[in-house]
């Protein structure tokens, strides 16, 4: 679809990478294989599962320097996807409102920076898969939030991009933001740092508020459609798709705070950490 001109953020510097980005190279490749996430999520599915039986009578694993490896490279990835597709979000905001934000995927037909980095989160939700990986050979609590997340999200965004669905503009640059704090936060646990308890709060929180606008938006666009006067690139079957998804997410992540922070046992900090774990990534989109 032809949308009008619109100006870019004034990015200080712009990579090669991002430069040489074109996003209908990209959206070819996904629209002929967005499917096999399915297969992707059948494997995984069958891995942790299989996993969790193979180290069923066998010591666990440590990992503590790989984890550290792991989670500092993906709070660097998130950092990053984050400062480069914030910049766009809230240019669309200032210069062009709340309607263009949801409803005109500029961000990636538009804008390469932010193109570039919405492909980068769209296939980040493949490896990220690999949390899982380390709850299982370290033997933490496998939570039904934890790989009910990792597959829902990964079929949606493969799905997601395929379309263009223009409301990812916000749950992208939200689970990126999420993310970063996060990822970080796992980062110093895995380093042997003792970050405040107050702090795995204030991520669960972001995740809730995640949830509570991811929903908000779906609403919000569904209704634009529905009347009819405004063009929206959001197709109905993505809005209760999306919808369904995130209503999900809150329900269970609200009962993961309750029984955490407020239930009647008292959590050890080690293991609010290990379930954080289990229910990350928003996600999201």
């Amino acid at each position: 679809m032809n949308y009008m001109e619109i100006t870019l953020p004034n990015y200080s510097y712009v990579f090669n990478f991002e430069e040489e980005f074109k996003h209908q190279d990209t959206r070819v490749w996904m629209v002929k294989n967005w499917t096999n996430s399915f297969y992707f999520c059948g494997i995984y599915m069958i891995l942790i599962f299989g996993g969790q039986h193979y180290m069923q009578n066998r010591p666990r694993f440590e990992l503590r320097g790989v984890l550290s490896i792991w989670n500092t490279a993906l709070a660097a990835f998130s950092i990053l996807g984050a400062c480069r597709t914030a910049p766009e979000f809230f240019h669309v905001l200032k210069n062009y409102g709340f309607y263009h934000s949801v409803c005109i995927p500029s961000f990636i037909e538009q804008d390469r920076v932010s193109g570039f980095w919405t492909w980068m989160f769209a296939l980040s939700k493949l490896p990220e898969l690999g949390d899982t990986v380390f709850i299982v050979l370290r033997k933490q609590p496998l939570i039904f939030l934890h790989w009910y997340h990792h597959v829902t999200v990964l079929l949606y965004t493969w799905y997601s991009y395929s379309e263009y669905t223009s409301s990812a503009r916000w749950f992208i640059v939200m689970n990126y933001c999420v993310h970063s704090l996060m990822y970080s936060y796992y980062a110093l646990r895995s380093m042997g740092y003792s970050p405040p308890r107050s702090f795995a709060m204030l991520i669960t929180m972001c995740q809730l508020g995640q949830m509570i606008i991811g929903c908000g938006i779906n609403i919000w666009a569904r209704q634009i459609i529905q009347l009819g006067q405004q063009e929206c690139h959001i197709s109905p079957t993505n809005i209760k798709l999306s919808l369904t998804m995130y209503f999900s997410y809150f329900v269970l992540f609200a009962r993961f705070f309750q029984k955490v922070y407020f239930g009647n046992g008292r959590k050890s900090k080690k293991s609010a950490i290990s379930v954080h774990d289990s229910s990350s990534k928003v996600k999201s989109h």
